[in-house]
């Protein structure tokens, strides 16, 4: 992941709407398919700047988190989350069934080894125990932003779940996230992308999240894709701008 991302996600990750709305919508979904288990050791993998641990924390009696940045480990630490070990994906320092819980939020499309990388999650995961993702989706929307961020691919559902089938997983939920306001986001990164082919976009490096709205905005942006928690226990959404994902060792 570029700097610039980095700084983002850590000014930005409490306070802007895609970051609440996806930790509302994961949680939620995270928790119904718990149906009160408690996991025992948690395992936040690439947790960034942290923006899901004190919910994990909630869920488990231990969160152990990694990530390849040694100052975000370092200011997730000061931040009351000791458990930080920096690693990679595809070479996980763990004992083989050592967690009941792994989670990937937005992470495994940073690897190039998808399959490694999953692979390692499933020797580490107790067998019964559950692994949630999240990934950007559609590969026609892979744009700058995902260059920044160091995306590898975006996915559909088949790819994700061809990916996890491959590593011994099987499904529980497979669905998209960000739907109701995929209508009003998609035709705006089809745009850009079609305006830095054609060089009419500002050179240098920016994301998704270089526009900061107003905080009314923010607020609305995050109750419309929050809204989505209730949708996801009944049925796995047809189409949105990313895919969660639910699913157990086979």
């Amino acid at each position: 992941m570029h700097a610039l991302a980095y700084e983002q996600h850590t000014e930005l990750e409490a306070r802007h709407w895609w970051f609440r709305g996806r930790r509302a919508v994961c949680t939620g979904l995270l928790r119904d398919e718990l149906a009160g288990e408690a996991p025992k050791r948690v395992l936040d993998l690439g947790a960034g700047s942290g923006g899901f641990l004190a919910e994990l924390r909630a869920l488990g009696a231990q969160v152990v988190y990694t990530d390849l940045d040694a100052g975000v480990l370092a200011a997730c630490r000061e931040r009351g989350f000791p458990n930080g070990v920096r690693a990679r994906g595809e070479g996980l320092p763990f004992r083989d069934a050592s967690f009941d819980l792994v989670c990937l939020f937005d992470v495994l499309e940073h690897i190039a080894d998808d399959v490694h990388a999953l692979r390692e999650v499933r020797r580490v995961l107790r067998p019964g125990g559950h692994v949630c993702l999240h990934v950007p989706a559609h590969p026609f929307l892979f744009a700058r932003n995902d260059e920044v961020a160091g995306h590898e691919r975006r996915y559909t559902r088949r790819s994700l779940d061809r990916a996890l089938q491959s590593a011994g997983f099987t499904a529980r939920r497979n669905g998209h996230t960000n739907m109701l306001l995929f209508p009003l986001i998609a035709p705006v990164v089809l745009a850009m992308k079609a305006a830095d082919k054609l060089r009419l976009t500002p050179r240098g490096d920016y994301t998704n999240l270089s526009w900061d709205p107003p905080a009314v905005v923010h607020e609305a942006l995050y109750r419309l894709f929050a809204m989505e928690r209730f949708l996801s226990r009944r049925v796995d959404l047809p189409v949105g701008h990313s895919i969660v994902a639910l699913y157990r060792p086979a």
